[in-house]
């Protein structure tokens, strides 16, 4: 499932991603030549020694506060616009782009105790923010400057609702209690997701327990010296079981150890948190934390959340049902005594039914898809769509040997306008799944615009020898998926660091990402982007390449079913509860009422379900409601060309460009010339108009 953001806590792990190799290990490299960029002028630091990270974050946060001092201290009379509001979003984008490389260490440093420093800086961080966000002194600093432009006033209301949403209407005594409370919080979330960083579970199994493993797969296991596999639950090693392992204790082990990762500390954390929310937003004024939550984003309220699930629950309980009745015929054929199909088979059986369907399976197609040259055609693809081009920075400074870095530049004028760093490998202590993070803000800074910086990190297989890495065709999409996320913050030209890139409505981020990991399946790019790893000219066959896109119909209604729509709902019931809750509970129960089956027991979900600590509390909805824009937009795309590039210029001004200086359904019509509607996603899904 694709992730993504938050300020890497992510207000930008934007949960989802993908992560690279070691220079050696590649082949051609996606690139229109190399650039340099020297050591004192590299995008963010990315080399630190013991202590170094804990030093800066203070340092950050001894500077900011300075600055923020001397704006409260500004007299009544003598404060100006410039002065408090546009000097006030300055000072927390300096703080944001000191601190955001810093955290980003804590997901992906090699050395363990320089990683525990950066998730050390991220609680400080979190705890900073809530501080300032609730000081009296700096809200009555800036509340009732007048705005010159209808920018400023975009960005006076902005500001004047994040510290008002933080408690600032309430008496100083409450107000400390909601600042107290939000710091224990940040704490809950960030010891959750460091115990999943650090999680060590594995399977140890026998060669025929792994049966029906590809050799590629199976060579990337380590082994004991008895011979016997250690499989662990990272995304390549989970997937190539629970795809392929014909042993179906096998894949029943392995997805009852990774549905029960961390169970017992995490199950607890996520229970205190969501009470802990509950209280905070009681004290705000709200009755439930999703009502908190969903005020100020686009769905306006709770209601229309639950409302805009409930719609969809129908419809797709329909093609949820008729799948897996296929399913079960399918399993049938293959062990006549089945009587249903478990969770464990389904990713199996749907990768037996796409080769008996489309007469391919995933391994031959993977062989089309070395991870250079897919990124190359990606480069190509959005390069046309918004002119621009990527250039990879050699001897670029980078926090491991795996990372890359690549220099983002406009064609109409040779300017840099970002950088982009890919960290695409799996490692011991690194996030493990895939996600953008933002490290520096695009804004306008000094006269000038400032340079924004992103990572994508991610976990795809590893070279093997002489075979590079391959990727799936779920990669794919989610490699275009996360480099979406980058091109919406590479291409900001909003001028104010808290109003540019993805600093968007929580439930319209996923939109511009959602958007272009369509261009994934479109026949011309996958061709492009294709060339098999033995003899790069060799593109997948047209034959080939129809089939696999036909079989991107295979599993639709089970993945939008079990993976959106019931951890949307499941989310949402976590945040609209009211008092200590069983998460496991609301789990199972959650499941059976929207498939009609509930999980295995003993087995513990929501420890996890990273979304939930990670940003996407009460938000998880927001993959839904954003694919409904990004299939709308795509529809746009498809009636004019894939790689038209007037509308790719038009997509970036419009949409990618603006941030949030105007709210998500402006920007939509703008590009739409209409309002925005859901029957491109039940064409996209496949169900009847008349069934919506």
């Amino acid at each position: 499932m694709h992730t993504s953001v938050r300020p890497i806590h992510l207000w930008a792990l934007l949960l989802i991603a993908v992560s690279l190799m070691t220079a050696g290990c590649l082949q051609d490299r996606p690139q229109d030549g190399p650039v340099s960029v020297p050591e004192e002028t590299s995008p963010i630091q990315t080399h630190y020694s013991p202590g170094e990270i804990t030093r800066l974050s203070e340092a950050a946060e001894e500077t900011a506060n300075a600055s923020l001092n001397a704006i409260a201290e500004i007299p009544p009379e003598k404060r100006t616009f410039e002065t408090t509001v546009l000097a006030f979003d300055r000072v927390m984008a300096d703080y944001s782009d000191a601190v955001a490389p810093l955290t980003l260490m804590g997901y992906v440093y090699p050395d363990a105790g320089i990683a525990a420093e950066g998730m050390a800086c991220e609680e400080s961080t979190s705890a900073f923010k809530t501080a300032v966000f609730t000081r009296r002194d700096l809200y009555d600093a800036l509340r009732g400057q007048t705005p010159h432009t209808p920018e400023e006033a975009r960005l006076y209301d902005m500001t004047i609702r994040d510290f008002e949403k933080n408690g600032l209407n309430l008496p100083d005594d409450r107000l400390a209690k909601v600042r107290e409370m939000r710091t224990e919080l940040s704490g809950l979330e960030i010891r959750y997701a460091a115990n999943l960083n650090n999680d060590n579970t594995t399977l140890e199994c026998t060669a025929d327990e792994l049966a029906g493993i590809p050799p590629a797969a199976m060579a990337a296991f380590s082994q004991t010296p008895q011979g016997t596999y250690i499989v662990t639950m990272k995304y390549p090693d989970f997937i190539a079981v629970m795809t392929y392992a014909d042993n179906v204790e096998t894949r029943t082990r392995m997805y009852e150890a990774s549905s029960n990762r961390q169970a017992e500390a995490n199950t607890a954390l996520l229970e205190e948190a969501i009470v802990l929310r509950q209280k905070i937003a009681r004290e705000l004024g709200y009755a439930t934390w999703a009502d908190y939550q969903t005020d100020g984003r686009m769905a306006g309220n709770t209601s229309t959340v639950m409302g805009f699930l409930t719609s969809l629950q129908a419809p797709l309980k329909g093609k949820y049902d008729d799948e897996m009745e296929d399913l079960l015929i399918l399993k049938k054929s293959l062990d006549p005594a089945a009587t249903a199909v478990d969770p464990w088979d389904i990713t199996y059986l749907q990768e037996k039914q796409k080769t008996q369907e489309y007469a391919y399976d995933e391994e031959e197609v993977r062989e089309y898809f070395p991870l250079d040259t897919v990124l190359h055609g990606l480069f190509e693809t959005y390069g046309t769509l918004f002119d621009i081009k990527f250039s990879e920075v050699g001897d670029a400074q980078v926090w491991s040997p795996d990372v890359r870095l690549y220099a983002v530049t406009d064609r109409a004028d040779n300017e840099t306008i970002g950088y982009l760093y890919l960290d695409l490998y799996p490692r011991d202590g690194k996030y493990g799944h895939f996600c953008a993070a933002p490290l520096v803000g695009g804004r306008l800074k000094d006269g000038t615009y400032a340079t924004p910086v992103v990572a994508i990190l991610g976990n795809f297989n590893r070279p093997e020898g002489e075979r590079p890495s391959l990727l799936s065709m779920y990669e794919i999409e989610t490699l275009f998926h996360e480099t979406g996320h980058a091109m919406h913050h590479l291409l900001t030209t909003a001028p104010y660091g808290s109003l540019s890139g993805f600093n968007v409505a929580f439930d319209f981020v996923e939109t511009p990402s959602q958007t272009l990991e369509e261009w994934a399946w479109d026949p011309e790019v996958l061709e492009s982007a294709s060339g098999h790893y033995t003899n790069a000219s060799r593109k997948i066959p047209a034959d080939l390449r129809d089939r696999v896109i036909a079989a991107r119909n295979v599993g639709t209604g089970t993945f939008y079913t079990r993976h959106l729509l019931a951890d949307s709902l499941e989310d949402m019931r976590f945040h609209t509860a009211t008092g200590p809750i069983n998460v496991t509970e609301v789990w199972y129960q959650t499941c059976e009422d929207v498939t009609g089956t509930r999980p295995p027991a003993g087995t513990h979900q929501p420890a996890s379900f990273e979304h939930l600590m990670g940003g996407y509390d009460a938000g998880y909805y927001g993959y839904l409601w954003s694919k409904v824009y990004a299939l709308d937009i795509v529809d746009e795309f498809k009636e004019d060309g894939m790689t038209n590039r007037t509308l790719g210029m038009t997509f970036r001004d419009e949409v990618l460009s603006r941030g949030n200086m105007e709210d998500g359904m402006v920007l939509l019509e703008n590009f739409l010339g209409r309002e925005p509607g859901v029957e491109a996603l039940y064409r996209h899904i496949g169900i009847n108009n008349s069934k919506a």
